[in-house]
């Protein structure tokens, strides 16, 4: 069906910058949303940014201003630039797909999870 791979997460120091990537493969026929969710330890998975289709974008108010999720539809990959970087941005990071698949010539829409990659801020 369709697979999404991430990459990029890492240790960085306070004010540092990462850049995630997601990669989705498989019978896609198209991507409807691509996001980023994040989970700290203790704490419940939340949003940090979306794009649809059709460029628009969405952000968590936490990372307004630092963060920036960008698409590149011919790759189905999605990109989240990660700026000014703080500790409390420490979190185990998830790529999302909701995706239109095709299987035996029908097509089927899909919610899909990368496997997760770390980010650690600390000095």
């Amino acid at each position: 069906q369709v697979q999404l791979v991430e990459s990029g997460g890492g240790l960085v120091q306070p004010g540092g910058s990462l850049r995630l990537s997601c990669a989705a493969s498989g019978n896609i026929f198209s991507i409807n949303a691509m996001g980023w969710y994040r989970q700290a330890p203790g704490k419940e998975r939340e949003l940090v940014a979306v794009i649809i289709s059709d460029g628009s974008t969405t952000y968590a108010d936490s990372v307004k201003g630092r963060f920036t999720i960008s698409r590149d539809n011919a790759k189905n990959t999605v990109y989240l630039q990660m700026n000014s970087l703080k500790p409390e941005d420490t979190a185990v990071y998830y790529c999302n797909a909701v995706v239109v698949y095709t299987r035996n010539r029908l097509y089927y829409t899909g919610d899909y999870w990368g496997q997760g990659t770390q980010v650690t801020v600390s000095s």
